[in-house]
């Protein structure tokens, strides 16, 4: 398979989706254990020295350069992944087999994406810019996290979007981590209950984790 092909191809463009969602996932499970320090109930103090070094550390930059190339290639191959299915299929089926053919969120993948990229963006205007443009990206100077978390997350639409965004995560990984590993070949019957129960597993604990953390402060169960 030549580089182009891996870029255009149906196999190239699914091969991007696995790889890109994979690394995606390990960024999930890196973020929901910086996140679950404010569980500390220290007054931001683990969470604001974890943020700190996840902010002014040079392999973490580094990595989190990679991860919005990640990203990206995961937003745009899915968008043309939809869109190529949608124009090879032409017309609906004539007999629709609801859930019995598929599940609903792995037929809405785009649509959960896009609920998702929508909550990315507000996370990111909240969180990552101001805290990498306080007094210049380069300084490596820091915002209180912690005290914008508490701020941002007494506004109750704010907790909203980030609680519906968390559970369209969990229906987008209840499909993805499983159609990942499916991708590279990891699908039979030895390691397909493996995977499955993994999968839902990850699918319900991580977005659980996210969306207790606006809870937590908006209810004021943490300090």
């Amino acid at each position: 398979m030549t580089w182009k092909q891996v870029f255009t191809s149906s196999v190239g463009k699914k091969l991007i989706m696995g790889f890109t969602g994979i690394f995606l996932i390990l960024f999930l499970v890196v973020h929901a254990g910086l996140n679950a320090c404010i569980w500390a109930n220290d007054g931001g103090e683990m969470f604001n020295k974890g943020a700190h070094f996840m902010g002014g550390n040079w392999v973490p930059r580094i990595l989190e350069i990679g991860l919005f190339i990640g990203l990206l290639l995961h937003i745009i191959q899915g968008i043309t992944l939809v869109l190529s299915n949608r124009s090879k299929r032409g017309t609906a089926y004539a007999i629709n087999y609801g859930n019995d053919g598929s599940k609903w969120y792995s037929r809405s993948m785009g649509l959960l994406g896009t609920i998702i990229l929508l909550f990315l963006i507000l996370h990111l205007y909240n969180f990552w810019l101001p805290n990498r443009s306080h007094q210049g990206f380069l300084l490596g100077e820091e915002i209180n996290l912690y005290e914008t978390m508490k701020s941002e997350f007494s506004i109750l639409w704010v907790v909203i979007v980030y609680v519906l965004g968390c559970i369209s995560l969990a229906y987008h990984l209840a499909h993805g981590f499983q159609s990942a590993f499916k991708t590279f070949g990891v699908h039979n019957k030895r390691w397909h209950s493996l995977i499955s129960c993994v999968g839902y597993g990850f699918a319900i604990i991580v977005p659980l984790l996210f969306a207790l953390m606006p809870l937590s402060f908006y209810f004021e169960w943490i300090s």
